[in-house]
């Protein structure tokens, strides 16, 4: 591994492709290049959040997710390879229940706003839906194993825990949308 990166600058994708882990040459606007940027881009999103202020048990499962993306990475790169494990997405229920559990119920839609923290959650919770659509995509029309769709549905669905959970961390709340058609309808109950 230590010689494998040791080119940067290879000049064989300035015609348009890019190499897979197969040592196949595919065009970099194809479907499974795409899916691969995009989950490229959460983990680096999901960096982003981490040089914020959060609990150290969170700190740990972002982390941890960072590795499994670039598990989720390498399998898009090598097709019918799996590197991405269903026991990743039980990890994630698992820490998404349990974020949950400390969470009022929510009587409103929220803003993704908030502490930067917590907004920054919000980004990654977006990320990861253009990733889930990238990888549905390249899925309808290649044979792809459901773990990474799973993985990246159920990680969206984290973020936006998180983001309560980092809106609260120091005694702040989430930021309700003010919709004024719910507020006439209250009016007029």
């Amino acid at each position: 591994m230590a010689n494998r990166l040791s080119q940067i600058a290879t000049r064989t994708g300035d015609n348009g492709t890019t190499g897979l882990g197969d040592n196949t040459r595919v065009s970099k606007n194809s479907l499974r290049v795409h899916a691969m940027g995009e989950v490229d881009e959460l983990n680096s999103h999901i960096g982003v959040l981490l040089c914020e202020d959060m609990p150290p048990e969170v700190r740990t499962l972002l982390v941890e997710i960072q590795h499994q993306l670039f598990n989720l990475g390498g399998e898009l790169s090598i097709p019918g390879f799996e590197l991405l494990k269903p026991e990743s997405v039980l990890a994630l229920d698992e820490a998404l229940a349990a974020h949950n559990e400390q969470l009022p119920r929510l009587q409103e839609f929220i803003l993704p706003a908030g502490t930067r923290g917590a907004a920054q959650a919000h980004v990654c919770r977006t990320v990861a839906r253009r990733a889930e659509r990238a990888v549905v995509a390249l899925g309808n029309e290649e044979a792809l194993k459901d773990t990474p769709r799973q993985y990246l549905n159920r990680l969206s669905d984290l973020m936006f825990v998180l983001s309560r959970v980092l809106n609260r961390m120091h005694g702040g709340d989430d930021v309700y949308w003010k919709s004024t058609r719910l507020a006439s309808m209250d009016k007029e109950a």
